[in-house]
């Protein structure tokens, strides 16, 4: 889970090119385990942007040395906040999908946004 959350904050610095904190976690899902000489792969994007927030998918792939097979071994999805100088929220670059690919994770995440913020209220 460290290393979810790392590769997320990760990638969300990048797309905002300012400091970032988590504030959510949605989902860590469990799929096979990552066993002691695995190669622990994570692969993570950006699928939406709000205001001040991102949602940072990220996949977990095991991979055996040995054999080169590679499993899915996790998939998480963080909400990353971009921080100002100050430690407050600001506002981040908008993402602009353009694959087909791209378009579907932008729309999937504004549905898991809206259903957040159903929660809390």
């Amino acid at each position: 889970m460290r290393y979810v959350d790392e590769v997320a904050a990760a990638v969300a610095m990048r797309h905002a090119r300012k400091n970032v904190v988590i504030a959510s976690m949605d989902r860590m899902d469990f799929h096979t385990p990552v066993k002691v000489g695995d190669l622990i792969i994570l692969k993570a994007s950006v699928n939406y942007v709000g205001r001040t927030s991102m949602e940072i998918g990220v996949r977990v792939e095991a991979e055996n040395l040995r054999t080169g097979e590679v499993r899915h071994a996790a998939s998480a999805y963080a909400t990353m906040v971009a921080l100002d100088e100050a430690g407050k929220p600001t506002e981040v670059p908008r993402l602009i999908p353009e694959t087909e690919e791209e378009k579907r994770r932008y729309r999937e995440g504004e549905a898991r946004r809206q259903a957040r913020l159903k929660a809390v209220k």
